[in-house]
C-alpha cells in the first residue's frame, strides 16, 4: 500500500503559470492563442498582435492576416488566478470602478458587470483568507437517518445544529480541536469532520471546502462530525528482534518468580536463555566402531516388533530375517 504525502505549494512556485510574460503581472482577462495554447493578458496580447503575427513565447504564427481571430478568452484560467492570488479580484474590480468614475465619457454599456467592476466577491464566489465564513456543525448519526422519518429528522437537525463564524483560513484540524475541547471528548476517541457523508482532510481550510464542494453562499457552510474509537497501533516485531524478545521474556519471568509468594505458582513459562545452548539428543550406538584411519564400519542390528513377529534388519542392509 503506497502512502501519499500531501505538501503545501507556495504561490511563488506557481507564478510561472499564472503570470503574463509581456507585462510581468498576474493574468487579467486571461486570453489564450489557440495555435499554441500560450496565455497572456487580453490587453497585452491585443497590443502585441497589432505589430506582430507570431506568438511572443514560441514564435508560432498565430494567423497569416488577422491574428485576433485565433485568440480566445480563458475564463477557467482567470478564475484560477483570482482564487489563488489573494486580493487580486477585489483590487481589479476597484480599479475598474475608479477608471469609469474618472472617465464618465467612456461608454461601458455594452460591457458586462465584471468589465465595469460591479461584481462583488460573493457573486464571483471569490473567498479571501481573512474573510469570515458562517458554518453550521451537527452530529452525524447514520442510524437515525436510516430509521427516522424526514419530519422528525429535520426537527432533530435544527435542534442539534450549532452555528459558528470562523476565518476562511481555519483548517479542519482546528475545528476538530475546538470540538474536542468544547464537548470534553476524551483522547481515546477520534473526531471526523464531514461534508454531507464524506470525511474531510485535516489540512483542508474552509476556503478549500467552499471551492471543492461549490458552496453557493445561500446559507451557512453545512458541516457534520462523528466520534469513533481510536484505532490501536499494532507493534510489528521483526525476526531479528527474536533474541531481544527472548531475553526480555526471561527477565520478566524471573522478576515474576521473585515477586510472587511462595505458595502461589508462577504463571509465566520459563524460556531457555540464548546464552545456554540446548544440545539436541543424539542417538548413541555403542556397536559402531569408526577408527580414525580405518576404512571399515560395523553396523548394529535392530529389532522391530510387528504384533507377534520380530524382524531383524541391518543398517547397511546386508541381510534381513523375519520371524
Amino acid at each position: 500500500m503506497t502512502m501519499h504525502r500531501t505538501t503545501r505549494i507556495k504561490i511563488t512556485e506557481l507564478n510561472p503559470h499564472l503570470m503574463c510574460v509581456l507585462c510581468g503581472g498576474y493574468f487579467i482577462d486571461a486570453t489564450t492563442i489557440i495555435e499554441c495554447l500560450h496565455s497572456f493578458c487580453k490587453m497585452c496580447i491585443v497590443r502585441y498582435l497589432e505589430a506582430s503575427k507570431y506568438c511572443p513565447i514560441c514564435d508560432v504564427q498565430v494567423h497569416k492576416t488577422k491574428p485576433l481571430l485565433n485568440i480566445r478568452s480563458d475564463k477557467t484560467l482567470q478564475d484560477i488566478v483570482y482564487k489563488l492570488v489573494p486580493g487580486l479580484f477585489k483590487n481589479e474590480m476597484k480599479r475598474r470602478r475608479d477608471f469609469y468614475a474618472e472617465h464618465p465619457s467612456v461608454d461601458a454599456a455594452n460591457g458586462s458587470n465584471e468589465d465595469r467592476g460591479e461584481v462583488a466577491d460573493e457573486d464571483k464566489r471569490i473567498i479571501t483568507d481573512d474573510e469570515i465564513i458562517s458554518l453550521s456543525i451537527e452530529f452525524f448519526d447514520q442510524r437515525a437517518q436510516q430509521q427516522g422519518s424526514t419530519d422528525e429528522r429535520q426537527k432533530e437537525e435544527v435542534n442539534n445544529k450549532r452555528y459558528l463564524q470562523c476565518p476562511a483560513a481555519m483548517t479542519v484540524m482546528h475545528l476538530r480541536k475546538f470540538l474536542r475541547s468544547k464537548m470534553d471528548i476524551p483522547p481515546t476517541f477520534q473526531i471526523e469532520v464531514m461534508y454531507e457523508d464524506e470525511p474531510l482532510k485535516d489540512y483542508y481550510t474552509l476556503m478549500d471546502i467552499a471551492y471543492i464542494y461549490t458552496w453557493r453562499r445561500n446559507g451557512p457552510l453545512p458541516l457534520k462530525y462523528r466520534v469513533r474509537p481510536s484505532c490501536k497501533k499494532v507493534k510489528i516485531t521483526h525476526p531479528q528482534d527474536g533474541v531481544n524478545n527472548t531475553i526480555r521474556s526471561e527477565s520478566d519471568s524471573a522478576s515474576d518468580k521473585a515477586s510472587s509468594p511462595a505458595g502461589v505458582p508462577s504463571t509465566s513459562s520459563p524460556l531457555p536463555s540464548p546464552s545456554t545452548l540446548v544440545q539436541p539428543s543424539q542417538p548413541h550406538f555403542t556397536h559402531i566402531s569408526n577408527p580414525i584411519n580405518g576404512t571399515t564400519m560395523t553396523s548394529p542390528t535392530r529389532q522391530f516388533t510387528y504384533g507377534n513377529k520380530v524382524r531383524k534388519t541391518a543398517l547397511n542392509g546386508s541381510s534381513t530375517s523375519s520371524g
